[in-house]
């Protein structure tokens, strides 16, 4: 029998069915907010990134569906060949505003704005010191770069300094990449200090605002605001994607870095424009964030009620440490998360189980929106308490 070069995929997928790992999509089927319709039922949404619920907000929808009359539904290609218009520089100038910032660079994906630009910033001469709990885009964008790469234990700046005392002099140049507020545990980054140990070792410092644009600090421009740290030499990366209920994402910072970028990012270069209606969406978004601060002043007025309630009513549920409006319980094993999970979504919550190799160990991670109701909120304890009375 000739051997079959695609046998493998078979196998891996029956491993990753034994380990409880295997993931499928779930359909919503209707616009994104505190409630949605999920195989045709709805669900108390605290699964969604919309933390400021945008996403199904009439003027974005108005200024997406205005921009795809006027500009078409494609940029029909790369920006710098065919694919640039006004709209796009209107929103970089929104995004520089906001991170206040002198220039800023939109990319089609948050992904990808990772991805483009440590792979321009470092090369094979390099050394990457990577925190270990960032984003698959930070750390496949490492990869991409070809420097050497150095993880740190998770928020450890010791660590951190000790490998730069020990390493940073073999290198031409070195980048310090984190998340600002990380994705799957909710905690932050120590940004004063990072920034500190980068000057001291003459490091670069990329950080990733994804979940943290929007929401955090006094204006929504994100932890490096949060901290007091606006105007500092680093380079902001975000996502316009989640807070700001649209697609696509940036990186901000002084005008050098962001033609620099445009010059040898490869994942903007060669990759087609951002679509009309998203950058329309994403604009608007600013526009509201800078606008409407009750918006995000709500965000945390939730955000405060449910920990209050959690550790109130359900002091056994350990909330890992969490500065922002992802909360996470970890739990023993993937099938214990995916039990919570099922359990939850039987009581109208879709909170959804993250497993590896996501995460090193399970959890469920509850999503935190300004559009969510006081009843949302309780309706989610009380089915927690259900489910602890029963284990």
């Amino acid at each position: 029998m000739t051997p079959d070069p695609y046998a493998w995929i078979e196998e891996s997928l029956a491993t990753i069915h034994r380990a409880d790992w295997y993931r499928a999509v779930q359909a919503l089927s209707d616009r994104p907010g505190a409630t949605v319709v999920l195989a045709g039922r709805e669900v108390i949404n605290f699964a969604s990134n919309d933390y400021l619920g945008l996403a199904g907000d009439e003027r974005l929808i108005a200024a997406a569906t205005a921009a795809t009359r006027e500009f078409g539904t494609g940029s029909t290609g790369s920006r710098l060949l065919s694919g640039h218009r006004q709209l796009h520089r209107d929103l970089e100038k929104a995004i520089a505003s906001l991170k206040q910032t002198e220039d800023a660079i939109v990319f089609s994906s948050g992904y990808l704005a990772n991805l483009g630009a440590i792979a321009a910033v470092v090369g094979k001469r390099d050394l990457i010191l990577s925190d270990q709990y960032n984003h698959s885009s930070l750390k496949n964008g490492a990869i991409l770069s070809g420097a050497t790469i150095r993880e740190y234990p998770h928020c450890d700046v010791v660590a951190l300094k000790t490998q730069l005392s020990q390493q940073r002099q073999n290198y031409r140049r070195c980048l310090i990449i984190t998340d600002s507020v990380f994705s799957m545990d909710g905690d932050l980054c120590p940004l004063p200090t990072l920034l500190a140990i980068a000057e001291e070792f003459n490091c670069m410092l990329l950080v990733d605002e994804a979940h943290a644009t929007g929401v955090m600090g006094q204006t929504g421009a994100g932890c490096v605001e949060f901290f007091g740290c606006t105007g500092k030499q680093l380079i902001q990366i975000g996502t316009l994607s989640k807070a700001l209920g649209s697609l696509g994402g940036y990186v901000a910072g002084n005008a050098h870095l962001i033609d620099f970028l445009r010059n040898r990012a490869p994942t903007w270069i060669y990759t087609t424009g951002l679509s009309p209606a998203d950058t329309a969406a994403a604009l608007a978004a600013i526009h509201i964030i800078q606008q409407e601060p009750q918006r995000r002043m709500q965000l945390w007025r939730n955000v405060d009620y449910l920990k209050n309630l959690m550790q109130q009513q359900l002091p056994q549920l350990k909330l890992l440490p969490t500065e922002s409006p992802i909360l996470c319980f970890q739990l023993p094993s993937p099938t214990d998360a995916l039990r919570v999970g099922k359990h939850l979504k039987d009581a109208g919550i879709f909170a959804p189980a993250i497993r590896p190799p996501t995460v090193p160990t399970s959890r469920i991670r509850i999503s935190v929106m300004a559009t969510h109701q006081t009843q949302h909120i309780e309706a989610l304890v009380a089915a927690l308490k259900v489910l602890s009375a029963e284990c």
